[in-house]
């Protein structure tokens, strides 16, 4: 089956041309149905005969939320959605005074094996195509009005989105097409555990969008220990790519830290991360570890936390503590699929 979502506008008129004989304003038609998530049974200006030809080949929304759980605390939503081929994966929708920022995902499960991330014990399943990660945004802005309509996304959700890096390429010129939801590059945020060449291949492709680097240790052999991408690209390769990303779009780098209880949080490793990105455009943004039970690491002391900011603050970097969203629905990504696939295991 053909996943319409996978297409621009160019792309789709094509298509529908060249396979159903149409005219190019029926494709543009699709496409308008397509940005709203309505299936064929809803496209209620084209021909009934149309709409059963493109049943049989083809599929207009590539991902359904089946499940969504809302935070009691700060009202942070967390979606679960299914792909046409029963796969699942999730996505969280936050919040802010400035707009709503829905983290999707980019792969079903992730090979990284970093030790602190619930979506990696399983391994990596598949990659999702571009109109996949796409449709996970689309399914969001379909679910009510405009207090739900998304404005900022980040690829922070299940896998590594460089590992799938032309279908992630393809999704940053889909969600941003200026016929399509019109989403700014300057918008959207890509976070990746440091693969150096994907890196600096993202940066040539001239995609202005907000580069973030998951380190959480700046000692090579440390990082190593929870983070195993270290053994093929080293600390210090994946910072140097970052600097050429940062010389090539101008944008600042945001470095994310984890602190994890006695592995990560010392003054010598304050010390290091200073070290690490002296003369270099970046904020680091510290986070609480949001627990997985299956992971047995333990978060920082409160006090610690304070404590490394303050490290940090004196040496000179810019950082802040991130804030945590979502904690009592399982924030952290890969925890409500896990629960999921646990409970569907039966059926």
């Amino acid at each position: 089956m053909i996943l319409l979502q996978d297409m621009d506008l160019s792309e789709l008129t094509d298509f529908i041309t060249a396979n159903f004989q149409t005219k190019p304003y029926v494709a543009k038609q699709i496409f308008g149905w397509l940005v709203k998530n309505v299936d064929f049974d809803g496209m209620t200006n084209l021909p009934k005969s149309l709409r059963e030809q493109l049943k049989e080949r083809c599929v207009a929304v590539s991902a359904r939320i089946v499940r969504t759980v809302t935070s009691a605390l700060d009202g942070t939503q967390k979606f679960l959605f299914e792909f046409h081929d029963g796969n699942v994966v999730e996505g969280v929708l936050m919040k802010y005074k400035y707009g709503n920022t829905l983290c999707v995902s980019t792969q079903v499960g992730c090979r990284m094996g970093c030790k602190f991330c619930a979506s990696t014990l399983n391994g990596l399943v598949r990659n999702l195509s571009a109109g996949e990660i796409l449709g996970q945004v689309l399914a969001v802005n379909a679910t009510g009005g405009e207090e739900r309509f998304v404005t900022n996304v980040v690829l922070m959700g299940s896998g590594e989105p460089l590992d799938n890096f032309d279908n992630v390429v393809k999704f940053l010129r889909l969600v941003s097409a200026s016929e399509g939801i019109n989403i700014s590059l300057r918008n959207i945020s890509l976070s990746t555990c440091g693969i150096a060449p994907s890196i600096r291949k993202l940066a040539d492709a001239e995609l202005p969008v907000n580069l973030t680097l998951s380190l959480h240790n700046p000692d090579n052999e440390q990082r190593k220990q929870i983070m195993p991408v270290t053994n093929a690209y080293s600390v210090t390769e994946a910072v140097e790519a970052c600097r050429y990303f940062f010389e090539k779009t101008g944008r600042r780098i945001i470095i994310e830290y984890t602190l994890i209880d006695g592995q990560n949080d010392s003054y010598a490793h304050a010390l290091k991360l200073a070290s690490l990105l002296r003369g270099m455009s970046a904020h680091v943004n510290v986070i609480a570890l949001n627990p997985v039970k299956e992971t047995g690491l333990k978060g920082t002391s409160e006090r610690n936390l304070k404590l490394f900011l303050q490290y940090l603050d004196k040496l000179g970097v810019s950082a802040t503590r991130r804030r945590t969203m979502g904690r009592d629905i399982e924030g952290a990504c890969g925890q409500l699929r896990r629960r999921y696939l646990e409970g569907n295991d039966g059926n």
